[in-house]
């Protein structure tokens, strides 16, 4: 009986995560290895828009009917990741008719539905959009976790038979008289980490076949054989409001810029983005006027934000590819489609094949396309099935969510509950112990600490993004022990401490952009909760990372300078030279 065909997936993704799971369902042999945790790429740092294809239905219409066409199917497949809040494209008095106009006839040549308000009826939908509107385009955008998708389909892939490992780095490619057959693999040494290997320890991994999904960085996996993929990355960054400003998501519309989308996910509200080529998708400036630049032109959509609470900013790497000879200068302009490159036909390397551009929305679609490609290359002739079959946790999700009082789950914190876990929430829910709320901001309740602890391991940024503790207002300063604590007695306090240290950490470092005014404040909050009242900052536990609270003692003197800080500010909120903490 002959083996079945073992393929390897680099790239821990959402489109990463979607091809383990196509290939799995289609039975053969995979492993997926990502560098960090799931989404530690891209797909961890974008705005959560779900595209109904209104953004691209002038400029670039092929990838417009890819996201309508996608859209469709996540609302079936993925429907607990999935809120449909509808989209808003907003005509302001200086935008031009011509452009309203091209928006709407290119919505229609690509199946987008539709339908024109007048800017009492924008306003009746969305009260605190500006009062000098002129119209807008209604169209069917929506916002999805791309936290709680991912890891579903990588549960999926699982489920099917794959090996999922996180903190595994590609530190070489596998190459054999011509052909790629694997990848050389670091297992991370940090604290617990959910491996099938002892931390430290180097792997290589055979495969029939070799997947690059890498994103960005699918040009660094690439020279490990000697090919060049001409991936440019872009930056954008994202910032968070405290709470949702709106509850639909609000388009500019006017040609596709910097600064000109809201979308509302969760329980705040996400402001995007910019475009700016960067050379390295890891290294790259994150500039204070980006974080101004959101804010300022935005409050021309929504003025509230203005005087809104930043509790987070954050940036992402938009993995563009140009297709050689194009000619393009501007990322602005390069093609949102995706491109499979068979190395084989490309570049006289078989064994591999590199998934590149695209986007979150069409991330399934890509996902089919290259697992057709791969089954084709190894014989298998078993057909995709992801479009049609629910991931875990929303099958009959919304059954569920009409008959949560039969299950009793009628608070508020059990109805949020229900939106994270989808048709798994009476499982996890229903147990005989206490189950208080660890995380006040999101109603995270212990239960489902401890099933994502099963899932993750003491990984508590793993954990942070299956439940959402630590996510919400106060960016884990109430939260993050109370989430570290779930971890006794089952770990050691040595990785328990670890654990928190790091969970802290990169709630941390998303706030250095965002202190002046309130969020200084809690910032400060946060500080003397962890680093005096706690006294973390002089813990005689041992640790080999101490935590790194620099940052919060510059805080501390430019929120103690007096009035002439408090002059400089715009309406004592916001530094009017893009300026103070965090900035150049």
């Amino acid at each position: 009986m002959a083996a079945t065909p073992s393929v390897l997936v680099i790239g821990g993704g959402s489109t990463g995560t979607g091809i383990a799971r196509d290939l799995a369902m289609r039975g053969l042999d995979v492993t997926l290895v990502e560098q960090g945790n799931l989404t530690h790429g891209t797909t961890g740092r974008m705005h959560g828009l779900l595209h109904s294809g209104g953004r691209y239905a002038v400029a670039d219409q092929a990838s417009a009917t890819e996201c309508i066409e996608e859209n469709r199917v996540l609302r079936d497949i993925a429907s607990h990741c999935v809120e449909m809040t509808g989209g808003l494209f907003v005509k302001r008095p200086e935008d031009t008719e011509e452009y309203f106009q091209r928006k709407l006839g290119g919505c229609a040549e690509c199946d987008i539905p539709t339908e024109v308000l007048s800017a009492e009826e924008a306003r009746a939908q969305e009260p605190y959009l500006a009062s000098d509107i002129d119209k807008a385009i209604s169209v069917p955008d929506g916002a999805i976790d791309p936290f709680r998708l991912c890891v579903a389909n990588a549960v999926s892939a699982e489920n099917h038979g794959a090996r999922i490992e996180t903190h595994a780095e590609v530190t070489d490619l596998l190459v054999e008289a011509g052909e790629v057959v694997g990848a050389e693999v670091k297992h991370s040494d940090g604290p617990g980490k959910r491996s099938h290997h002892s931390p430290g320890t180097v792997e290589e991994i055979g495969a029939d076949y070799v997947v690059n999904a890498t994103g960005a960085w699918a040009g660094r996996i690439g020279e490990m054989a000697g090919l060049d993929i001409e991936v440019r990355p872009s930056k954008g960054v994202m910032t968070i409001m405290n709470v949702r400003q709106v509850d639909t998501v609000i388009n500019r519309c006017k040609p596709k810029g910097n600064a000109d989308i809201v979308v509302p996910h969760e329980t705040t509200c996400i402001l995007g983005t910019t475009d700016e080529e960067v050379e390295d998708p890891e290294d790259y400036p994150e500039e204070q006027w980006e974080v101004d630049l959101m804010i300022d032109e935005l409050s021309k959509l929504v003025p509230a934000l203005q005087e809104a609470r930043t509790i987070r900013s954050f940036w992402g790497v938009r993995p563009l590819y140009e297709p050689p000879g194009s000619g393009t200068t501007d990322s602005e302009d390069i093609t949102r489609d995706f491109f499979l490159l068979d190395h084989e036909e490309r570049d006289g390397l078989p064994g591999m094949s590199s998934i590149v551009g695209g986007k979150f929305t069409t991330y399934r679609m890509m996902a089919e396309d290259i697992s057709d490609h791969v089954c084709a290359e190894l014989g298998v002739s078993a057909t995709c099935r992801t479009a049609d079959v629910p991931l875990p946790g929303s099958k009959n999700y919304r059954v569920l969510e009409d008959a949560m009082d039969d299950y009793g789950l009628t608070s508020p914190v059990a109805k949020r509950s229900v939106q994270r876990l989808g048709s798994r929430a009476p499982d996890v829910l229903d147990t005989d112990g206490p189950n208080p709320v660890v995380c006040g901001c999101e109603g995270v309740t212990r239960a489902e600490i401890q099933d994502a602890i099963e899932g993750a391991g003491s990984d508590l940024n793993a954990v942070r993004i299956r439940t959402r503790a630590s996510m919400g207002n106060c960016q884990g300063g109430f939260c993050c022990h109370t989430v570290a604590n779930e971890l006794h007695p089952e770990y050691e306090e040595g990785q328990v401490r670890a654990a928190l240290d790091e969970l802290y950490q990169e709630r941390w470092k998303g706030q250095v952009h965002a202190l002046w005014g309130e969020q200084l404040s809690q910032a400060m909050l946060s500080y003397a909760l962890h680093a005096t009242t706690m006294n973390r900052d002089g813990d005689p536990a041992k640790r080999e990372e101490p935590l790194d609270f620099a940052a919060f003692d510059d805080g501390r003197a430019d929120a103690t300078a007096g009035a002439d800080a408090r002059a400089a500010t715009d309406g004592g909120n916001r530094p009017k030279d893009g300026g103070g903490p965090g900035g150049d």
